[in-house]
């Protein structure tokens, strides 16, 4: 049996009969691994993936060591506040990603299903849920959510809210993408200002909310110029290394690590030669654990990520110079708001602009949203001339795929692109 896995069942176990054991456990392992990526960190990635991976890890660290000074947000909730309050934020998909990682998740999975969550709901959701109902994760100081993308939300956040008997903040973002929207989602931020204030009881410094939205854009600017040059450049890179880039973009939005990230990673882009092989345009998450798609994606030199939509779009520079109607112009002109015509759009801008040979689209479990406009998203893509794929799994639990099925349609699906790309040559 391999350490992981082993140190997961023992997580796993201690979590039904000692919780807070368990907890400590699991901290006793993530801070082991927090000084191995200081002390040996992967050589193999550039190093602003060396760095996010730190970054990432100290967040979930702070998350489960220091929950008084945390919030429990969804992943769309802007980070720039949270940045600004000074609160560390971590959210149901961050924390169940590193559980999963832990391999630790079926426990947590076992436990919701027992306390009648359907199995038809995200993983994400799922896996956290059982981790809060064993009290592996502890109480946060409050929570945060928005009606953004996902629906889960609207079970997790509301339970999560009566279980643990804490305050809670919901932000309504309307489905049309005008300024009367943006006017309306700017009012909800500015009295979001007001309940991080009472829930940490210290003011929030216009300043400091005005910084932080500086930082998001600048950040955002890093982050568009190296997309500007990825059609030359692929940095080595994995499914974890690009999962960070989410969290860093939401999560850790107008943070200095954000910012400090893009950074890096514009310089990593420019020392990168243009590699060989394939060049794919991600949409959606990433399944860091499905195995057949490690091996496909880890560390390669023939296939090749050169933009993911869901970091690009939060990424996205914001126009306003009010911060409140800027991050509400964010929210509201997410490309997961509103018509899927949006999500479309942008897919085929990234891939005019990277060059992408072919598009995947990741189709995770429960995702009503991404699994419903699947379709639509495929031929549109294919009618404008990018070979896409719509790869089913899921994200966090990869039991519930099986890796012979997604190996054989990927391989599949490469080999068509291969041969489509020496047809162009010749």
């Amino acid at each position: 049996m391999d350490i992981i896995k082993k140190f997961g069942d023992m997580v796993g176990e201690r979590s039904i009969r000692d919780p807070e054991k368990a907890r400590k456990l699991l901290l006793t392992g993530y801070r082991l691994q927090e000084k191995r990526l200081q002390l040996f960190p992967d050589r193999k990635l550039p190093a602003s993936g060396q760095y996010v991976a730190r970054v990432v890890m100290q967040n979930i660290i702070k998350a489960l060591a220091k929950p008084d000074d945390t919030a429990l947000v969804s992943i769309f909730v802007p980070g720039e506040l949270l940045t600004a309050a000074g609160l560390t934020p971590y959210s149901v998909e961050a924390m169940s990603c590193f559980i999963a990682g832990t391999r630790c998740e079926q426990a947590f999975l076992a436990q919701t299903e027992s306390e009648g969550f359907p199995e038809t709901m995200c993983s994400y959701h799922r896996v956290f849920l059982g981790a809060s109902m064993t009290g592996l994760v502890p109480k946060p100081k409050c929570t945060i959510y928005t009606n953004l993308a996902c629906d889960g939300n609207m079970m997790t956040f509301p339970y999560l809210k009566q279980k643990y008997q804490i305050p809670g903040f919901y932000i309504d973002v309307p489905y049309e993408k005008n300024q009367d929207s943006i006017s309306y989602v700017a009012d909800q931020l500015r009295e979001l200002k007001k309940f991080l204030e009472d829930v940490g009881g210290k003011k929030i410094s216009e300043q400091s909310v005005q910084r932080a939205v500086a930082n998001s854009n600048e950040a955002a600017s890093y982050y568009s110029s190296q997309l500007a040059l990825r059609k030359d450049h692929d940095p080595v890179t994995s499914l974890t290394n690009e999962l960070y880039a989410i969290f860093m973009c939401h999560l850790l939005a107008g943070s200095e690590e954000s910012l400090k990230y893009t950074k890096m990673l514009l310089e990593d882009v420019k020392k990168a030669p243009k590699g060989e092989g394939l060049h794919i345009l991600w949409m959606h998450m990433m399944p860091f654990l499905q195995e057949p798609v490690k091996a496909v994606f880890n560390y390669s030199q023939n296939v090749h990520i050169r933009a993911c939509d869901f970091v690009a779009d939060g990424f996205q520079r914001m126009q306003a110079s009010d911060p409140y109607e800027a991050l509400a112009e964010k929210m509201v002109n997410c490309i997961y708001n509103g018509s899927v015509k949006q999500r479309i759009r942008r897919a085929q801008e990234l891939a005019n602009l990277t060059e992408a040979d072919g598009g995947i689209l990741f189709a995770h479990w429960g995702c009503k949203g991404t699994i419903g406009a699947s379709s639509l998203i495929k031929n549109s893509l294919e009618n404008a001339g990018l070979p896409t794929m719509v790869l089913d799994g899921d994200g966090c639990n990869p039991a519930n795929s099986s890796d012979g099925q997604v190996s054989t349609r990927l391989q599949a699906y490469l080999e068509m692109l291969s041969e489509g790309k020496e047809e162009k040559r010749s």
